[in-house]
């Protein structure tokens, strides 16, 4: 019998009803706390080949600089300048890679927001000193331009030297506070 014409099937519907209505957001909820977690292992993975990849790149580029260093040597080109600013410059995209893994790392394990900031801080310092070590005025169409760039570059690094600087100090007035 259909619940139009029997009328105590509509009772019971009408009485069954908030309970299946909750078991069924409780098994929604519970499918979305599921799919949760399966994206979010899924995103810690990409994170983890992340920081992977950060470590090989790591890896080749010391090797790849050792190489270039033992050719420079035999030829005399360790004495060029501009040799020698190439063999830096690569160093410190090193280090740039370094910082990387590390802002990387540091976000996988769940570190403060402050130290992943810091992090990345450093990197862009890092990054900005390459920049201004490698400057050639040479490389811009006009004097304007390259002033235009050495402006630019020099605001970006009083700009993050200012967030260390902040940041530092409000680290240090965090420990105050609690010690």
């Amino acid at each position: 019998m259909s619940s139009d014409t029997d009328p105590t099937a509509d009772e019971e519907q009408a009485e069954a009803g908030p309970d299946r209505d909750a078991s069924r957001r409780r098994a929604d909820a519970t499918l979305a706390e599921r799919f949760a977690a399966e994206t979010d292992r899924f995103v810690h993975l990409v994170e983890l080949a992340a920081a992977a990849v950060f470590a090989l790149l790591f890896g080749i580029g010391v090797v790849d600089l050792a190489i270039q260093i033992a050719r420079a040597v035999p030829t005399g080109e360790i004495t060029d300048p501009l040799v020698v600013i190439g063999f830096v410059e690569t160093g410190l995209l090193l280090l740039i890679i370094v910082e990387v893994y590390e802002t990387v790392v540091a976000y996988v394990q769940g570190r403060p927001t402050r130290t992943v900031v810091r992090l990345v801080v450093y990197t862009g310092v890092i990054a900005m000193v390459r920049k201004a070590i490698i400057f050639r005025t040479t490389e811009y169409a006009s004097v304007l331009d390259a002033l235009l760039a050495a402006l630019a570059y020099a605001v970006l690094i009083l700009g993050l030297v200012s967030l260390l600087l902040v940041e530092r100090r409000t680290e240090e007035s965090d420990d105050s506070l609690l010690g």
